[in-house]
C-alpha cells in the first residue's frame, strides 16, 4: 500500500525544498566523483532499521502497560484528563502503527517521500505526545508507566535522527542521480 500521489509529492517536495536542499551549500566534485562510482549503493540506515524493529517488538508491550495503568488510575483522575488520556491512547496507536509502517517501507525500500513522512510523524506528533504523558505530573504518573514512556521516548527519538541522517542521504543520492541523468 503507498501514499497518494498527491501526498506523496508534497512529501517529497518539502523534504528536498525545505530540510535538506544542499545545493545552496554547494558539493564539491569529490562528493559528484564518488555519488558516481557508487551509483548503486545501499542507502537504508541499519541504526534506524534497528531500532524500528525493537520499538515493532516493545510497543506492544508499552500499549498493555498503558491500559492497565490507565484502569488503575481512571478512577482518581478528574472526568477531562479521562478523556484526555484515552483520546492519547488511541491517537499514540493509531499514529505508531502508521509511523512504524512508513518507517520500515521508506527504509528499507528507499523511498524519501514515505521517510520524510515518517519523520515529521516522530516529531510532530509521537514525540510530543509522549512528552505530555511523561512529564505531566497532573495525569498521575505511575512508576511502571514513567519507565515505559522513557523507553518509548528514547526510540521515538532515536529514530527521528537515525532518520533525519537517512533522509538527508537519500535526498543527497537522488540529487546526485538527477544531476548525472541530465548530462547523460
Amino acid at each position: 500500500m503507498e501514499l497518494p500521489e498527491t501526498i506523496r509529492r508534497r512529501l517529497e517536495d518539502f523534504s528536498r525544498n525545505v530540510l535538506f536542499d544542499q545545493s545552496r551549500n554547494g558539493t564539491s566534485a569529490k562528493d559528484h566523483d564518488t555519488s558516481v562510482t557508487h551509483e548503486k549503493r545501499v542507502l537504508s540506515s541499519l541504526q534506524l532499521q534497528m531500532s524500528l524493529y525493537f520499538n515493532m517488538w516493545f510497543f506492544p508491550w508499552w500499549w498493555i502497560s498503558e491500559t492497565v495503568m490507565l484502569q488503575i488510575k481512571y478512577p482518581a483522575l478528574p472526568d477531562y484528563y479521562k478523556f484526555i488520556l484515552v483520546t492519547i491512547l488511541l491517537l499514540m496507536t493509531l499514529i505508531e502503527a502508521i509511523r512504524l509502517y512508513l518507517g520500515f517501507a521508506s527504509n528499507l525500500q528507499e523511498k524519501v517521500p514515505e521517510l520524510a513522512g515518517f519523520w515529521l510523524l516522530s516529531i510532530l506528533l509521537q514525540f510530543p505526545l509522549i512528552l505530555f504523558q511523561l512529564f505531566n505530573e497532573a495525569l498521575i504518573v505511575l512508576p511502571l508507566e514513567r519507565a515505559v514512556h522513557i523507553v518509548l521516548a528514547v526510540f521515538i527519538l532515536t529514530q527521528a535522527i537515525f532518520g533525519f541522517v537517512a533522509l538527508r542521504d537519500m535526498v543527497k543520492h537522488t540529487e546526485s542521480q538527477f544531476h548525472l541523468r541530465q548530462f547523460n
